[in-house]
């Protein structure tokens, strides 16, 4: 690692597992939070670090040659465009913006001045997520033919747009990967709130994919029972990714012939997904290459959650219009 050093922008609940990370990979230079409490957590665990309540000095100083930011995402293309402009290789969490227009003048932004984009799509750099993408390369599963993702947990605060915008980008960023083919367009999202308000909880995307494939995502803060599964249909084949077991987390079975199970040895040292996303930005800002997670990844990301987001507000007018409309009838009537 060269002299130059990496910056972290928000040091809350997730962005302290990247600064330990990048401190872990003796990469961390600056921190920077507007909380004095998270900036005290972060001087009495790591010293010899830099931090600032001022994200201009980030920009100033010389000697940090990347940013990470870990700020709530309407404020992400404030905060990159920014660091860009400045000159810094950025890795945001995700979503890059939720807004696609903004991912895709932030992706421009950032190839214009040849800059490291890098989106914080996670289950890129899992180890059993890059296995089940070989499978499917090797043509174990056949031709794949459909996916369907499942991420449901329990999420007390709420505190984000709606569960889409958090969970989904994993799971349209994860399919698409594994299958090596791009979303084409939403077919179906539907979107309820089980607060009965304007933040929806419980989501389900239906998506065409490059080559055919279909793929369906549902998304939930209100699962009590922690659930992450992906499954990938293959037309021999079916391949059962389950990452809330300690073992046997990849299971494949046979379309035609019933028991036919194969636990999927996994290669690899237990090396958390975090640390692998981190270690490649920090290659990725060394050397030029463009990211695994790039700003074109985020950009389709976001292009097909806006698309669905559209679909699901239309849904909610109709059926908000069909409620008044059976509420004036049923007044009328008495």
């Amino acid at each position: 690692m060269s002299e130059k050093k990496i910056a972290v922008l928000g040091c809350g609940l997730w962005g302290r597992n990247i600064v330990r990370n990048f401190y872990n990979l003796n990469a961390l230079g600056m921190v920077c939070d507007l909380d004095d409490e998270n900036l005290a957590k972060v001087k009495e665990q790591y010293p010899n670090v830099k931090t600032t309540k001022d994200f201009h000095d980030i920009i100033n100083s010389e000697d940090i040659m990347g940013v990470v930011v870990v700020t709530p995402s309407h404020t992400h293309y404030k905060f990159v465009k920014a660091m860009l402009e400045a000159g810094k290789h950025v890795y945001v969490e995700k979503p890059i913006s939720t807004v696609a227009q903004e991912a895709k003048d932030l992706k421009d932004l950032a190839d214009s001045k040849g800059l490291v984009l890098m989106v914080g799509h996670l289950l890129l750099y899992h180890p059993a997520v890059n296995r089940l993408k070989m499978l499917v390369e090797e043509g174990v599963l056949g031709d794949i033919v459909y996916a369907q993702s499942d991420r449901l947990n329990i999420n007390y605060f709420k505190n984000d747009r709606s569960v889409m915008w958090d969970l989904a980008p994993h799971d349209v960023s994860m399919i698409s990967y594994v299958l090596g083919k791009n979303p084409q367009r939403v077919i179906s999202a539907i979107g309820c709130s089980s607060d009965r308000n304007d933040i929806m909880d419980i989501t389900h995307i239906g998506i065409l994919m490059e080559g055919g494939a279909i793929a369906h995502i549902t998304d939930s803060w209100i699962t009590p029972r922690k659930h992450v599964q992906l499954l990938v249909r293959g037309t021999k084949a079916t391949a059962i990714l389950d990452d809330t077991v300690p073992e046997h987390k990849l299971t494949i079975y046979d379309n035609y012939k019933a028991g036919t199970i194969e636990n999927v040895q996994l290669d690899y040292l237990e090396i958390e997904p975090l640390k692998l996303e981190c270690q490649h930005f920090i290659s990725c800002c060394e050397t030029g290459k463009k990211a695994r997670s790039d700003g074109e990844n985020g950009f389709i990301v976001v292009s097909i959650l806006e698309e669905a987001e559209k679909i699901m507000l239309g849904d909610r007018v109709k059926n908000l219009d069909h409620m008044n409309f059976a509420l004036s009838r049923s007044k009328k009537l008495k």
